[in-house]
């Protein structure tokens, strides 16, 4: 009868899948200003057009693409073609990701501001000034 065993070292199998997953995850900072919440992210040989933001009442979801480069292709009457030209190390991650960022107060969608400058996104969410207040009546 086979029988279905976790091996010891599946626990570690999963353990490096989650810190490689983790390590795609880019660098933030959020600061909390009495005007807005800032959120500057590490986003490095990122294009601009794969840079995706959006909003809700309390929270920002930014996600992008970083693409690999492919070698330019060789011509067969250069000198070196065919000489096994290719990548010989890549420890830069490459994919899609998404992070999320939930305020302890609303936003003004409207307000939102994205800049993107030597490989940092930074994200501006002005705080939402209305503050409601509800009476209750309370009944004997």
């Amino acid at each position: 009868m086979l029988t279905l065993r976790h091996s010891p070292f599946d626990l570690f199998d999963r353990l490096e899948q989650q810190l490689q997953t983790a390590e795609r995850v880019p660098a933030a900072e959020v600061i909390d200003t009495p005007q807005a919440y800032e959120i500057t992210l590490e986003l490095p040989g990122v294009d601009k057009d794969s840079i995706d933001v959006k909003a809700t009442d309390r929270s920002l979801i930014i996600s992008a693409e970083r693409r690999s480069r492919q070698p330019a292709p060789t011509g067969s009457d250069s000198p070196d073609a065919g000489a096994g030209r290719g990548t010989l190390l890549s420890e830069v991650r490459y994919g899609t990701w998404s992070r999320s960022f939930r305020f302890p107060g609303g936003i003004q969608r409207e307000g939102l501001e994205a800049q993107y400058r030597d490989g940092l996104l930074t994200v501006k969410a002005p705080k939402a000034q209305t503050m409601t207040t509800v009476s209750v009546k309370v009944e004997a």
